[in-house]
């Protein structure tokens, strides 16, 4: 399984290891990955992710599941968060 956040696509990113001499060796950063069960209050289903820890503070400060996917950018969102994303705005749309 791959190493990505499942709601913001947060990977592997790639850099040097300096040592104390200057000496630049390839290292990679892995994301700090937790599975999470989120909660959808617009859809009153459970959904669980592989998710960053910093993808999960996000949500925790933007109040929950459904306010960090309305308030978060399409082009940042993988493509199962766009589909959640859609339906809770026809859900939200319906109401």
């Amino acid at each position: 399984m791959a190493r990505v956040c499942e709601l913001t696509g947060k990977s592997v990113a790639t850099g040097h290891k300096v040592s104390h001499s200057n000496h630049k060796t390839k290292r990679k950063f892995a994301p700090n990955l937790i599975s999470a069960k989120l909660f959808s209050s617009m859809l009153k289903q459970n959904f669980t992710f592989r998710l960053a820890a910093s993808t999960l503070r996000t949500i925790d400060y933007r109040g929950g599941l459904d306010q960090f996917l309305m308030r978060s950018k399409n082009g940042k969102l993988t493509t199962l968060a766009k589909k959640i994303k859609k339906k809770i705005s026809l859900n939200n749309n319906q109401c």
